[in-house]
């Protein structure tokens, strides 16, 4: 068989081990509690899908629709920006829709990172921010991200480290998988520092809504100046429980915004006009529903702490985010999150995702993912309780 360069290039998909496992005792009939992927059960507001119900009946909108995603749309992102930020957009030139954040973040990769190129990406980090700049042809420098460590200090030592300069450096806060979270003036240090060294920074800010206990994420872009060297990741998936409908957002500084514009015009058409025309409803609609999604995270993740430290892995609740991020119990810690992970599957039937598929410095900790019902992961809890 033909090795291609870029397949080449991408490591072993370690999720892949706790997934064939959980399939393998699925079909021996075990019922396995997946609280692995993140990928919402929580049902799209019934006013977003009885717009989109009625905007399929409608033969005008089964036609190619724009790469860029259609005007109103552009408006109704760059208007949230405005009340919820203060963040002035002109849709025009600084807004772009993108098919889901995943898409959107790997094509402006794509078309930014020419061969040599490198990025700063924290460790551990959500696969496809490293991963992409693998694929683009660049490299990849990695920060080591956990709590204790000073994350802007990390940045500063391979910025010296490294010659030439990185391009550009990618954030995500709050953070997949390790759910930490900053305030206004870490990103007004980090903003500056990029400036100073000639970068630009890419803020995957997938988990914008997704937050607790009085707890509210800053846009990357409210820091004065921002625009200048930032872009910005907006998704609807997460916030609306819009995961499948693949409906997010670039927005910030024009150059990035006109290069992924101009890549985007070559590969697609943008997503089924139907499904933009039901993101302009949750856009431009009262945002209760995001209240209701966020207070049933938050009820999952309380479940789900209380449970585990009642059984004696002390876990802290985290400010934001669908997932909880806990470290392995010091009596397990030496086997590794993927062997540990098979033990969770096989002993007490819940499926996590190990930490090492994020990055080597995440190879102490496993990822729960809110994925489940209250009764569900209390029953989980009880598999765990159990094996300890």
């Amino acid at each position: 068989m033909e090795e291609f360069y870029r397949i080449k290039r991408l490591p072993p998909y370690v999720f892949a081990i706790v997934n064939d496992l959980k399939m393998k005792l699925r079909r021996e009939g075990e019922d396995i509690i997946d609280l692995g992927m993140g990928n919402p059960d929580i049902p799209t507001p019934q006013h977003i899908v009885d717009k989109v119900a009625e905007a399929v009946y409608n033969p005008r909108n089964h036609r190619y629709s724009a790469s860029k995603g259609i005007y109103k749309l552009r408006v109704a992102i760059c208007d949230r920006y405005k009340d919820k930020y203060g963040v002035d957009l002109d849709p025009e030139s600084e807004a772009i829709a993108t098919i889901g954040v995943k898409e959107g973040y790997s094509h402006l990769v794509l078309a930014i990172t020419n061969p040599g190129d490198c990025a700063i990406v924290s460790n551990p980090c959500y696969p496809i921010h490293s991963y992409a700049v693998i694929i683009a042809g660049g490299d990849v420098r990695s920060v080591p991200f956990e709590e204790g460590r000073d994350f802007l200090e990390e940045i500063e030592k391979v910025v010296k480290q490294t010659w030439p300069i990185p391009k550009y450096m990618v954030l995500s806060f709050p953070h997949n998988p390790t759910t930490l979270c900053v305030d206004i003036d870490f990103f007004e240090k980090i903003v500056a520092f990029a400036k100073e060294n000639n970068m630009y920074i890419i803020h995957d800010f997938a988990y914008s809504d997704i937050s607790f206990d009085g707890y509210t994420p800053p846009s990357i872009l409210q820091v004065k100046g921002a625009k200048e060297n930032c872009i910005e990741f907006y998704s609807m998936s997460k916030s609306y429980s819009m995961a499948g409908w693949r409906i997010g957002f670039a927005l910030g500084n024009k150059t990035l915004i006109h290069a992924l514009t101009r890549l985007k015009s070559y590969l697609d058409y943008g997503v089924f006009q139907p499904l933009q025309i039901a993101g302009i409803t949750a856009l431009n609609s009262g945002q209760d529903c995001i209240n209701e999604i966020c207070e049933i995270y938050k009820s999952r993740r309380d479940k789900l702490i209380s449970g585990l430290n009642k059984a004696g892995w002390e876990v802290k609740p985290p400010k934001a985010t669908m997932f909880v991020w806990a470290k392995i119990p010091e009596k397990y810690r030496k086997m590794g999150s993927v062997e540990f992970s098979k033990f969770l599957i096989k002993e007490s039937k819940v499926a996590v995702s190990p930490g090492i598929g994020f990055g080597e410095y995440g190879d102490e900790y496993v990822r729960f993912a809110l994925v489940e019902n209250e009764m569900r992961i209390q029953q989980a809890v009880r598999g765990i309780k159990k094996i300890f």
